[in-house]
């Protein structure tokens, strides 16, 4: 099999909670046993929620997953953190199959991603850092989340369940190759490898801003998370972290302004890759 044929795999959906569930995709590192985590999430309930829509090369089963959970008809919102392919990659056929389902997003995705996509406007309620919607038997906590790589981005608190969607923050690679099983749980980390994986990823792969932003600043917006006291977090790049592991999250991202920035690979790495690979 080519090797861009084995750079995206299906996992089965996890069931986090009664009313939630973490839909799994993955991507394989270029030249190391890695992968990195691509996430997307499911509120049943009274009023059903997806929670970002996925990646575009895996359309046909992470539709399957997601109305294996729910019935199209029954999504009453579409909550879109911001607007990255791994994010919105399979929004327009959400809103299609999803006749009754409002879209909940910032003006910033509408305006920066309206060269993509033709964002129904009578469909959508535009939404804030601090504003909460109600959902039935549940509000959404809508807040900005103290890392991201674009200024769209949003995140949710889910006051029922108490899940946290982090969006992109705690992301990190993990050790992964083709075949293998997805690690579900940061617990299944060690310390290092878990504190090293959130270094490279958000210096490098999220917010090389960090390095720039005031360290107490930083931490302080860790922290407004923190006390939200989330039974999980669930992120888009990250295993689950539950409630006994938010406290080490949260010490290992407040860090990253003060971490010493790791060295990112350059053409010399992908002439390697290039050469393992061969014709």
């Amino acid at each position: 099999m080519p090797a861009e044929e084995l750079r995206f795999e299906h996992h089965p959906f996890q069931r986090i909670g009664p009313d939630v569930h973490l839909i799994q995709d993955v991507q394989f590192a270029l030249g190391r046993p890695l992968c990195v985590p691509i996430n997307s999430a499911v509120l049943t309930g009274q009023e059903p929620v997806i929670i970002d829509t996925g990646s575009p090369r895996n359309r046909r089963q992470w539709l399957d997953d997601v109305f294996s959970i729910v019935e199209p008809e029954d999504v009453r919102w579409v909550f879109v953190s911001h607007e990255d392919a791994d994010h919105t990659g399979n929004l327009e056929t959400v809103m299609a199959r999803c006749p009754n389902a409002t879209l909940l997003c910032s003006w910033a995705l509408v305006e920066r991603f309206g060269c993509v996509y033709d964002f129904p406007l009578r469909r959508c309620r535009w939404v804030a850092d601090g504003d909460t919607v109600d959902i039935g038997d549940r509000q959404l906590a809508v807040l900005r989340p103290p890392i991201f790589d674009s200024p769209s981005t949003l995140s949710v608190f889910d006051t029922r369940s108490r899940m946290m969607w982090a969006t992109d923050t705690f992301a990190t690679a993990i050790p992964g190759t083709p075949g293998s099983a997805l690690m579900q749980d940061v617990s299944e980390l060690d310390q290092q490898t878990w504190r090293d994986g959130m270094t490279m990823f958000g210096i490098h792969g999220l917010a090389p801003w960090v390095s720039m932003a005031d360290p107490r600043r930083f931490a302080a917006n860790v922290t407004t998370l923190q006390r939200l006291d989330p039974s999980v977090v669930l992120t888009g790049h990250s295993p689950s972290i539950h409630a006994n592991r938010v406290d080490e999250a949260c010490e290992i991202l407040g860090s990253l302004a003060e971490a010493p920035v790791p060295p990112c690979p350059d053409q010399s790495v992908l002439d390697l890759i290039l050469a393992a690979m061969g014709d």
